[in-house]
């Protein structure tokens, strides 16, 4: 039986490669959550006015991967101090988010950020936001696996 994580680290393109490679992943997809229009496209959430996150929802079965190692490659694929964007990319689409689907998730997320924040990893206060997971809208189909369709192994992420 596999479970659902929703993590936003910036442009999902490498955010998605960097999940599709951990053992007991089932499956990904890239998609938009967290805003207000219903079945947006990527040009809407690109508009910055929708308020959507790009985000990879992940199928992963809990007997071969834990939800806390699912969280150590989302810290370790961004930068969690920078609001509203990843590198070049700016805007709230590329917002760092942990969408939680179970009061469980929302407990190791927040406790996972909290040692994150203690860590002294990073020199300012970690943005990364906490929230119920909303309505999952996939992505167009070419934002699929979009790296791998390329040939590329990763994108500006880590």
């Amino acid at each position: 039986m596999t479970e659902k994580a929703t993590f936003g680290a910036g442009c999902f393109w490498g955010v998605e490669a960097a999940f599709r490679q951990l053992a007991g992943v089932t499956s990904t997809a890239a998609g938009y959550e967290g805003g207000t229009l219903p079945d947006p496209t990527y040009k809407d959430v690109c508009s910055n006015e929708t308020g959507h996150a790009e985000v990879v929802e992940i199928q992963y079965d809990p007997s071969l991967i834990s939800y806390d190692s699912l969280l150590d490659l989302f810290w370790n694929s961004h930068d969690p101090t920078t609001r509203d964007r990843q590198g070049v990319d700016v805007g709230t689409q590329y917002r760092s988010v942990v969408f939680y689907h179970t009061p469980e998730q929302q407990r190791l997320a927040q406790a996972s950020k909290e040692r994150m924040q203690q860590s002294g990893r990073f020199k300012r206060p970690i943005v990364t936001q906490i929230v119920q997971a909303t309505t999952f809208y996939r992505a167009e189909e070419y934002h699929q696996q979009y790296l791998e369709k390329r040939g590329l192994a990763s994108c500006h992420i880590g």
